[in-house]
């Protein structure tokens, strides 16, 4: 299998200026590229010409500053430029590919390794193609061999790399359980056992100092306007901007960590682990809900989920969206129809079973999840 490696660099000054300058080079291959691509298709509507794909090469002569870089990053950007039409093709509603921004929180590139050219030198650097090896932080040993490196700075200047290795990952050993988990906004996640994992909130917890953060960088905006100076040039504006990236990404990382730990969690103590399908997209437009919604990040929680089940020999079983998880009873079936998001516990009608609202959802999708197993057991 793919499993990548997330490493903290600390380049020196001339390497993190190299690093600049290739980000900025992939930048504006990927924009040419994709102009190119723009241009060649009105062509072709107007007078019937094929559409003859751009590539990197085909830049340099004009551009004499892309061969100081290195020339597989440039192709990575070609690679992505494809992947990026054919997702559009693909789903439409995702939007035409858009243009790369230098003024984007987040840059990179992604390059290949060939014969050695991504290596660790005496476990504390890291080689790259046409540059000096990188210290870097080796808090834990790759495993398999190297395919590829993407360099990437953060909004608060800091540099990792993520290595992507081909290795073989031992699955887990079989427990036998089966468990069905109903996500939510109070409690994060509720399962058929009875047990809940609270909802962390680390957005609520930190959105006192984030909002001051915030204004006071907008002041600071503001007084730079009023004297006619540039953002990038204004130091009270840059270090407040990199405040409000730290607090960002002490949320992101906090959210990140929650996520990996419950993840594993379920992994490593049930075989088939039984979810519903959650249309995220659809409940963020509810403007009461989408600051909660957002900050759980079920989707990210579901694709950390879904990936280590998948490494370790266990199974995600996704349950249709339009199952009516929360108005059935799970003790005796019956249907007692929709229930406004205040109700948290019920009794059912038919039976007298008094349920807790989220248990009783995750019991209903675990039944379901094993039905759709067996189903496809039988095929």
């Amino acid at each position: 299998m793919l499993k990548a490696f997330k490493f903290r660099l600390y380049p020196s000054a001339p390497q993190a200026d190299f690093l600049v300058r290739s980000f900025g080079c992939v930048r504006k291959v990927y924009n040419l590229m994709l102009n190119d691509r723009i241009e060649a298709y009105k062509k072709h509507r107007e007078t019937g010409e094929p559409i003859k794909l751009p590539t990197p090469a085909q830049y340099k002569k004009e551009y004499p500053f892309l061969k100081e870089v290195d020339s597989l990053a440039l192709c990575n950007a070609q690679l992505h430029l494809k992947a990026a039409y054919n997702h559009f093709f693909r789903h439409p509603s995702s939007g035409f590919p858009k243009w790369k921004s230098r003024k984007h929180p987040v840059q990179s590139y992604t390059t290949n390794n060939q014969n050695g050219t991504i290596a660790i030198v005496a476990g504390r650097y890291l080689k790259l193609p046409k540059m000096e090896p990188v210290r870097i932080k080796l808090h834990r040993q790759l495993q398999g061999q190297i395919k590829s490196a993407t360099i990437s700075r953060t909004a608060t200047g800091k540099y990792f790399v993520s290595i992507l290795c081909e290795t073989k990952v031992e699955a887990k050993t079989l427990t036998g359980s089966v468990i069905g988990m109903d996500l939510g906004v109070t409690s994060f996640a509720a399962f058929s056992d009875g047990t809940k994992v609270q909802n962390p909130k680390h957005l609520v917890k930190t959105s006192d100092r984030l909002s001051k953060a915030q204004r006071k960088l907008s002041r600071r905006a503001l007084q730079a306007q009023k004297e006619g100076r540039l953002l990038a040039g204004s130091r009270n504006y840059q270090k407040q901007r990199i405040l409000v990236a730290k607090l960002h990404e002490k949320i992101a990382n906090q959210r990140n960590d929650f996520q990996n730990k419950l993840s594993t969690e379920l992994v490593n103590n049930h075989d088939v682990i039984c979810v519903e399908t959650l249309n995220v997209t659809g409940l963020v437009r509810n403007h009461r809900l989408a600051r909660s919604l957002q900050d759980v990040s079920w989707s990210a929680f579901l694709s950390k989920l879904t990936y280590k089940a998948e490494w370790y020999g266990k199974q995600v079983i996704r349950v249709g969206r339009w199952f009516p998880s929360s108005q059935l009873c799970s003790a005796c079936g019956h249907r007692d129809g929709k229930k406004g998001l205040h109700i948290r516990e019920w009794s059912c009608p038919s039976c007298g079973t008094t349920h807790d609202r989220d248990v009783n959802a995750s019991r209903n999708i675990r039944t379901e999840g094993l039905h759709l197993l067996n189903e496809t057991a039988q095929i």
